[in-house]
């Protein structure tokens, strides 16, 4: 078997960007794009925060467009989903539904997916109302009336974000107390554009071109009722993919991989970039930078041991 000088993990702009990168250094590499070839931001609709579009970019195209400049440096793809690693031992070895390949050298940019509600109209109005990400759609609800979904930090960062767009917000909590830090807490009580409805879930999300209001349920009285708004952030936190990581190499208490020296993990020969190992980001130039990163790293690393 041969051993490749390095395997991406992830199509992401993270995976990608390091494709483009590595490509150009020679180094051959093999993209295994995963359940979601392009990323979660395939499930966007326009992209109107990432340079050198000043009309915006459908998330699908610019994410074959980087498939494609990959490809021209000579990156190979795998269309398939790793099902197992094996970081202990040298060469690095992955394991995919159809073949085991092993590699001087790993890419971690699986990404993570924010965490949804399940309910009716959820899914078939996401990108029509419904979001997970403030910062990047909270341009498009000027003037309108949206809800926010949480309790904690991001609900709160992401409600405040949004009151610069929109004509209100209103929070709606599971509970009848935030799991916030008290600082965000008080920056969101006081503001004048921000409400809460406490003790209640939303059930439906309602429209059928686009949102136009939730569906509620008091978890305490049962009572149910109709809230009409024009958008749905869901912040109810992400989830990064990290499952068949686990035993190989470090995460945190949340799952995401722990990063070392910049792009680097606790195994030597494996790095890591984009939602994976940040929590905090989560952006597509971001993703994208860190792949930068980890490609020049891998090659800096290669050009040591190899």
């Amino acid at each position: 078997m041969e051993t490749e000088n390095v395997i991406i993990i992830g199509s992401g702009p993270a995976g990608l960007t390091a494709a483009i990168y590595a490509a150009r250094a020679e180094l051959k590499p093999i993209v295994i794009t995963g359940m979601q070839p392009g990323g979660q931001i395939t499930q966007t609709t326009m992209v109107d925060n990432y340079p050198g579009f000043p009309e915006g970019i459908m998330g699908p195209e610019l994410m074959d467009n980087m498939r494609k400049q990959a490809e021209r440096f000579g990156t190979r793809f795998i269309d398939e989903e790793v099902k197992e690693v094996e970081f202990t031992n040298k060469p690095l070895k992955i394991k995919t539904e159809t073949q085991e390949l092993e590699a001087k050298a790993v890419i971690i940019a699986t990404g993570a997916v924010a965490k949804w509600l399940g309910v009716p109209g959820e899914d078939k109005l996401k990108g029509r109302g419904v979001s997970g990400c403030a910062t990047c759609d909270g341009f498009f609800f000027k003037g309108k009336d949206v809800v926010v979904i949480g309790g904690g930090d991001t609900a709160l960062e992401d409600a405040n974000f949004l009151t610069r767009f929109a004509n209100s917000v209103t929070i709606i909590h599971r509970r009848n107390e935030l799991r916030a830090s008290k600082i965000m807490q008080e920056h969101a009580m006081s503001n004048p554009k921000i409400k809460f409805i406490w003790d209640t879930v939303v059930t439906e999300v309602i429209g059928e071109e686009k949102v136009t209001g939730v569906m509620l349920s008091n978890v305490k009285t049962g009572e149910k009722k109709e809230h009409k708004c024009d958008g749905v952030f869901v912040a109810i936190g992400h989830s990064p993919a990290t499952a068949i990581f686990k035993g190989q190499i470090d995460l945190d208490s949340e799952n995401y991989i722990v990063k070392k020296n910049g792009t680097k993990t606790n195994v030597e020969g494996v790095f890591v970039a984009g939602d994976v190992g940040d929590r905090t980001y989560r952006q597509v130039i971001v993703a994208a930078g860190e792949g930068c990163k980890a490609s020049m790293d891998v090659e800096k690393y290669l050009q040591e041991k190899h």
